[in-house]
């Protein structure tokens, strides 16, 4: 028996909520596992509407989508490959990757994707020491197990795999081995994950091409026949990937002459199909668009954000977007935001912390404010300073008195 037409249409409705929801979670987490207790829900999810969502995901943003009885795994492919702004994190104090960290967490992920199921940290260390040694291309960075502070660096990539429970700690304690390279640590290799971390469409040792971007290009290169029809698909999933994982998307700057004839064409059809699957919000203005998230759960970084660097941020995002009305296109040198951050630091230094108003703090904090507005590409960065992105405007009224009204949205520029 059929349920009445009016409760048909609440269960899928209700279906439709769910599947939305569980592509959140996979744009959120492109690892979600079965047994790790945040993930557990947002994995039931994701396994009810499997199928829909590999098809969603291959169509629309060419990227693939597996799925077995212990995790589910999005292998999404970048947009852009040389977006350094929201780098791997350490698990416990959240400073980002550095290149020594990168290069020991992919040595270590050699390591155990060839070894046994369980593995010491003492074996682990020696092996990558060796690899290292073999290879020149390492020549250029420094690890030594005798150094503290490459000790700290293995550490570090090693905690990231336990994140992502690539490895299960058993037995040991990894902070003693910073302090004392004898101490041991026991590890459980688990490789059904190890074997779904990387996200490449070739395997790196094929490889040998030695500049670093055409290897990082070679990595995730897909087939391309000239003709208009993947023309088109490929421009498709290229606005797809830098509308899903990147905070906005300047057609001028961002798309080929090509690509923004198109786009031109099929904007409103995009944005429609992004809205519908996502339920993010398009934020259609006339230099660039994004996808808003209303409810926070799929964004990395916020503004404005609570604490001194959040205040930090939104303060020079208002202060570069009055420059950018005086001066657009010109380079904003670092030292002019260290000289600003410096004036707020005194004329706030009851409400920011404490280390942030000293003497010469201005330097790290406008370090901080960079990575964060670079993050959410309000600006760009080059070695002599910051290039001021058109969406920064979206902020120049944030800083007005809460009784006073709010204004109508404005275009970017």
């Amino acid at each position: 028996m059929n349920p009445p037409p009016h409760e048909a249409s609440e269960i899928e409705r209700l279906s439709a909520d769910e599947r939305r929801s569980a592509l959140r979670a996979l744009l959120r987490r492109p690892l979600l596992l079965a047994d790790h207790p945040e993930h557990r829900a947002d994995f039931a999810k994701v396994r009810r509407h499997a199928d829909s969502i590999r098809t969603w995901f291959l169509r629309h943003a060419g990227w693939t989508f597996d799925l077995t009885t212990e995790c589910a795994r999005l292998y999404k492919v970048p947009a852009r490959l040389d977006d350094a702004s929201r780098p791997a994190l350490h698990p416990r104090d959240e400073t980002p990757f550095t290149r020594t960290r990168y290069t020991l967490f992919c040595l270590a992920l050699a390591v155990l994707v060839r070894g046994e199921r369980q593995i010491t940290l003492g074996q682990l260390a020696h092996t990558i020491v060796g690899l290292w040694r073999e290879d020149p291309a390492f020549s250029s960075l420094t690890f030594d197990l005798d150094a503290p502070d490459s000790r700290r660096d293995l550490i570090a990539a090693i905690r990231l795999l336990l994140e992502l429970r690539a490895l299960v700690q058993v037995d040991g304690d990894d902070q003693r081995f910073m302090h004392d390279r004898t101490q041991e640590v026991l590890y459980d290799v688990n490789h059904h994950v190890l074997f779904r971390l990387l996200a490449s469409r070739r395997p790196p040792s094929s490889i040998t091409d030695t500049d670093w971007h055409v290897r990082l290009a070679s990595l995730v290169a897909e087939p391309a026949i000239d003709e208009e029809e993947q023309r088109n698909q490929r421009i498709r999933h290229f606005i797809t990937r830098r509308l899903l994982d990147d905070p906005v998307l300047y057609p001028t700057f961002d798309l080929s002459r090509d690509a923004q004839d198109y786009f031109l064409k099929q904007r409103p059809h995009i944005l429609q199909a992004l809205a519908e699957a996502t339920d993010l919000e398009p934020e259609d203005r006339l230099d660039g668009l994004a996808l808003s998230d209303k409810f926070g759960d799929c964004t990395d970084i916020g503004l404005p954000e609570e604490g001194t660097d959040g205040h930090a941020t939104l303060l020079v995002a208002e202060h570069l977007g009055q420059l950018r009305l005086a001066t657009s296109g010109d380079i904003v040198p670092f030292s002019l935001i260290e000289r600003f951050l410096a004036e707020k630091a005194q004329a706030h230094r009851s409400f920011w912390r404490k280390d942030a108003t000293a003497t010469g703090s201005e330097h790290a904090l406008a370090r901080s404010v960079v990575f964060r507005l670079a993050g959410l590409d309000l600006v760009r960065v080059l070695p002599e300073g910051v290039v001021v992105m058109p969406a920064i405007h979206r902020y120049r009224h944030e800083l007005r008195a809460t009784a006073e009204p709010a204004p109508e949205p404005l275009p970017y520029s």
